[in-house]
Parts: structure tokens; C-alpha cells; sequence
């Protein structure tokens, strides 16, 4: 029996201390960088662990992080809190309910980038040497695994590009995320599936059938029986007024807990468990955003920096640093994801540019390839060497996913937006209070330029859009949209609303400044050219301080002209 002392105790608290500070304090240096903050999170456990500080000073490494198995099961447990509840974010950020509206086009785009990158991983991966195979020394089942890994993307890593590029809440940002989510949970459970068979060399062929069945029934009565469950609660508790987000996110943590034991039951990780289980409960309309934002801070600040720091304390990256196998994993993610997203792209009818910008939205493999290939190394299947070259392939791909993303979107050509925003539809003081009824007054405004369509009409469809997606920027921001297949031309009505209404963003802030974009089915970028026109005049500085003051509509229109030519001027010294 290990007794925990203060001996352990003080140490524990100088290897988390350490850790969180140099992880953190780096992770932000990156991210003013534009860089993923998991690159900084793991350099730190590199240099401590025996890679770097452990050749430069070992008995000062030994002393800091030893290798006292009381020692080491305390720091792991904090890590590993770190990932269980890393899944259960990352399935809070999944909606699935929106992807499967999307079905028709996700479903294709989603197929396509599951089953090409596993062909192409697939077929090289099995005449690898023999020394890249795990302990099992299985070839099938070592190729099986890298090929799955393969298929799985970043989908927070996305998320967040599509949201710096200002193309989160498009139509075409919608179309990705959700193919990504079907995709993330198609992976995961053909991964849990084949973990759980592998993981038990003697299992019969029913055991085998059990675990098959009893995964794919966990998942698919999570996702309809738990999502309606999980909202009766949560609508308890909102009813008895449990302290908010408080209540909410205890509700999330006990869901992830019983997840994460049901699927150990069942013999697969609980890893997969606690990503159901978020899924699961992020279908919930009662969970607010600011409880989704404040729950991603507290696990992204605290407890994941821990967990990817301490990969590094345990792997020796220099020592099994292969720049060859490195080179083969990345061209096998990248060149895999990208074509299958490529390919699904132009199934789906979406033109050359938006098929390539979905294309770069599917390389990054991020932090979800490096926790697979975690159990997938933990379970003897990859060797080291595979997995420190998944790791930097992960990070790698990550990195470049903005860069690319951004290189397209510059060759969108820039239109003059505000010829679709007469003066007529700007309304100055918006009478609504709700989000409903500030998208129908905005929709009666434009009644005249409407020919052929009828306001009511226009309305439900752009409230139909919101309830796939709440189209709510940051800062007070919203900008409501819907394509029409009547319209002739694109149309824009924009609305002050100076008591604020809420509109359901991540940073809590009500929607003052609402814009609402109608365009025509037939333009594929003119909705994305239209929201960064939107984005880029409001990001000049003092304009949307301005808007909230000014009285009427025509000085709110010269004050956004004024921001519209510094924006692209400072575009052109830039």
C-alpha cells in the first residue's frame, strides 16, 4: 500500500504548478501566434520530460518527476480527469442533431471522408517494417488502427479556424462542422469497436458480437432516448431554479461518469463513453452557451494542459524521432483527409473553391488523433516511433489548417456590400425584445424590395436557419441569414436594438447590432462575401460604438460606409 505524504504532496504541487504555468504561459504566446495551443502544451512536456531536460540534467529531471509509483499515479490521475473531461467537451461542441438535418450533404461529404483516407492509409501502412508494429506484432489490425486514426479530424481545431476566418456561422462553416461530426462519431465508434474486440485476445465470436451490438445500441439510444432525458432534467432544474451554470454542468459531469462506466461495462474505453455522453447532453436547447464557454475555459485552462504536457514526460521524442515515418504519416493524413473532403465536396454539387476550402477544414488531426493513437500505443498495437510520428503529424496538420483556410478565402473577391443595404432597411431602434420577433421586424423592413416572396415566408426560413445554428458573433453581434431560391438579388436589412436581445453566444453578450442576409440560392459565395464585408467593417475600431449612438438611419449608413473604406484600406497597407 503507497500512503500519500507531504513528501508527495509538495512535489505534486511544484509538477503541476510547473507544468499548468509553462504550458499556459506558452500555449498563450502561441495563440497570439494564430498557432494551436496543444503545440505549446506538448513542447513543455518534451523539454521536462527525458527527451530534453532528462539529457541536459537527469538526476535534477529524476528528482522532479521520479519515478515513484505513488508519485506517478498522481500525477497521471490529474492528467487523465484532463482527457476524460477534454471528450466530454469536445462531444458538448458535437451537434449532432444539426448534422443530421444536414444529412443529405453531410452524409455523402462525411462517407467520402471516412472511407478514402482509410484506403489510402490502409494499403501503404500494411507493408510497413516489421519494427513499426506494436507488441501485438498483428499487421492487420497495426493498419487497421493507423488507417482509422487517419480518418479522424480536428474537429475543435476546425471549429475554431472557421470562427477566426469569420465563416463559423455560413451555410458552407454549417456544412462542415457537420460533416466533421458525423464523421468524429462514425470514427470513434468504429475505433471503440475495434478496441474493444483487440483488447481481449480470447474473446469468443459472441463476446465479440456483444461488444459490437451493445456499442452501436449505447450510442444510438444516447443520442435519442439520453438527449431527451437529459433535457427533461436540465428543464427540472431550470424550473426549480438550480443555480445556473452550476447546475447544468454537474448534470454534464454525472452523465459523462455514468457514459464512461457503461462503455467500460461493455468492454470498450471510457474514454468513448464520456465523447457520448457530451454529445449527448450538448443536444439539450436548455444548455446555455455561456455554460458551454464556461465549461470549455475551466477543462481547456486547467486540466488538458496537464494531460499533453505529460505525454511528453513519458515518451522519449528525440530518441524515437523517425523523419521518414514522420514524413509517411503526414502525406497519408493530409493527402487522405484532404481528398476524401475534396472528393465528397464535389459529390455534393459545391463549387471548385468551396470543395477546396472544405478540403483544408478536414486536414487538421489535432488533439482527437493524438488521444487515439494514445490507445492504441497503450494496447501494444503502434510502436513509439508510430506514435511520436502521429503526434507530429497531428500538430503539424493543425498548424497549417488557418494558413490554408485563409489563402483561400482571400481569393474570394470582395464585393461592396453595402449596395445591398439601402437606407430604408435599416431600422434604428428595433421594437422587439426577442430573437423571433427582432427577425420578423427586420424581414417586414425589406417587404418592398421582397417581389416575389412573402415576408412571413422570408422570416420562418431565416428562423429556421437559427434553429440549426445560432448565428450570434461575439461583442453584441448577430447576423442572421437564409439562402431563397426566389430571390433575384442578395439583400440586406440591418437593426439596432439598444436594450440588447439574447441571441445565445458563446460570450454571453446580448445582440445589439443585428444584420439580416438574404441571398439567392443560385451565388455559392456571396453569402460567405456579403458576412465578410460585415466583419471587416465592424471590426474597425469605434464603428460599432457609433452605430449604438447615432438616432438615424442615415447616419448609421454613412458610419458604416466610413468603416467599410478603413477596413479595406488598412487591408491594402497590410
Amino acid at each position: 500500500m503507497h500512503l500519500i505524504t507531504e513528501n508527495h504532496l509538495l512535489l505534486f504541487f511544484i509538477q503541476i504548478g510547473v507544468l499548468l504555468a509553462c504550458a499556459r504561459g506558452l500555449g498563450e504566446l502561441f495563440r497570439r501566434w494564430g498557432q494551436p495551443s496543444i503545440t505549446a502544451e506538448i513542447l513543455v512536456g518534451i523539454f521536462f520530460g527525458p527527451s530534453i531536460f532528462g539529457r541536459m540534467a537527469p538526476d535534477l529531471q529524476m528528482r522532479m518527476f521520479p519515478d515513484d509509483p505513488t508519485q506517478l499515479k498522481m500525477l497521471g490521475t490529474v492528467a487523465w480527469l484532463g482527457i476524460l473531461l477534454f471528450l466530454l467537451k469536445a462531444g458538448l461542441e458535437t451537434n449532432f442533431a444539426t448534422a443530421w438535418r444536414q444529412r443529405n450533404q453531410a452524409l455523402t461529404l462525411s462517407f467520402s471522408d471516412l472511407i478514402i483516407p482509410m484506403v489510402i492509409a490502409f494499403i501503404p501502412c500494411y507493408f510497413l517494417p516489421e519494427a513499426y508494429i506494436g507488441e501485438e506484432g498483428n499487421r492487420l489490425v497495426f493498419s487497421l488502427f493507423i488507417a482509422v486514426i487517419m480518418t479522424i479530424s480536428a474537429l475543435p481545431v476546425t471549429a475554431r479556424v472557421l470562427q477566426d476566418l469569420k465563416i463559423y456561422r455560413t451555410d458552407l462553416g454549417l456544412l462542415i462542422m457537420s460533416a466533421l461530426t458525423i464523421n468524429d462519431v462514425a470514427g470513434w465508434i468504429v475505433f471503440a469497436m475495434i478496441l474493444g474486440v483487440v483488447s481481449d485476445a480470447g474473446m469468443t465470436l459472441v463476446q465479440m458480437a456483444f461488444v459490437l451490438g451493445a456499442t452501436l445500441v449505447y450510442a444510438t439510444l444516447s443520442l435519442t432516448v439520453g438527449s431527451h432525458l437529459f433535457n427533461r432534467v436540465l428543464g427540472i432544474f431550470k424550473s426549480r431554479r438550480v443555480p445556473e451554470p452550476a447546475g447544468s454542468l454537474t448534470l454534464v459531469f454525472v452523465c459523462g461518469i455514468i457514459g464512461g462506466t457503461i462503455t467500460t461495462w461493455i468492454g470498450i474505453h471510457a474514454l468513448f463513453g464520456f465523447f457520448i455522453a457530451g454529445i449527448m447532453a450538448g443536444e439539450s436547447p436548455l444548455l446555455s452557451e455561456r455554460a458551454r464557454h464556461i465549461f470549455d475555459q475551466m477543462v481547456q485552462a486547467l486540466l488538458v494542459p496537464i494531460f499533453f504536457a505529460s505525454i511528453g514526460l513519458h515518451l522519449d521524442f528525440l530518441g524515437n524521432f523517425d523523419l521518414p515515418l514522420i514524413s509517411f504519416i503526414f502525406v497519408i493524413g493530409f493527402a487522405g483527409r484532404y481528398i476524401g473532403a475534396y472528393v465528397g465536396g464535389r459529390l455534393i454539387r459545391q463549387s471548385s473553391l468551396h470543395s477546396r476550402l472544405i478540403a483544408d477544414a478536414h486536414v487538421p488531426g489535432g488533439e482527437m488523433q493524438i488521444i487515439i493513437g494514445m490507445l492504441a500505443l497503450e494496447y501494444g498495437v503502434i510502436s513509439e516511433r508510430v506514435y511520436v510520428a502521429i503526434i507530429f503529424g497531428a500538430i503539424a496538420t493543425s498548424v497549417i489548417a488557418g494558413p490554408l483556410m485563409g489563402r483561400l478565402l482571400r481569393k474570394i473577391e470582395r464585393v461592396d456590400w453595402l449596395a445591398f443595404l439601402p437606407v430604408d432597411q435599416i431600422i434604428p431602434q428595433v421594437k422587439a425584445t426577442q430573437r423571433e420577433g427582432v427577425i420578423q421586424e427586420l424581414c417586414a423592413a425589406a417587404e418592398n424590395i421582397l417581389v416575389n416572396l412573402d415576408p412571413k415566408t422570408v422570416s420562418d426560413a431565416v428562423q429556421e436557419r437559427e434553429r440549426q445554428m445560432s448565428t450570434a458573433l461575439e461583442d453584441g453581434i448577430a447576423v442572421p441569414h437564409a439562402r431563397l431560391e426566389n430571390l433575384d438579388r442578395p439583400v440586406v436589412v440591418f437593426g439596432h436594438c439598444p436594450g440588447g436581445v439574447d441571441w445565445n453566444s458563446s460570450d454571453g453578450k446580448p445582440a445589439r447590432l443585428v444584420f439580416v442576409i438574404l441571398t439567392p440560392t443560385d451565388d455559392p459565395n456571396i453569402q460567405l462575401q456579403i458576412l465578410q464585408g460585415i466583419t471587416k467593417t465592424l471590426g474597425t475600431p469605434g464603428v460599432p460604438a457609433e452605430l449604438m449612438k447615432a438616432k438615424r438611419a442615415s447616419d448609421m449608413l454613412e458610419i458604416l460606409r466610413k468603416g467599410q473604406v478603413q477596413s479595406v484600406s488598412s487591408k491594402k497597407s497590410a
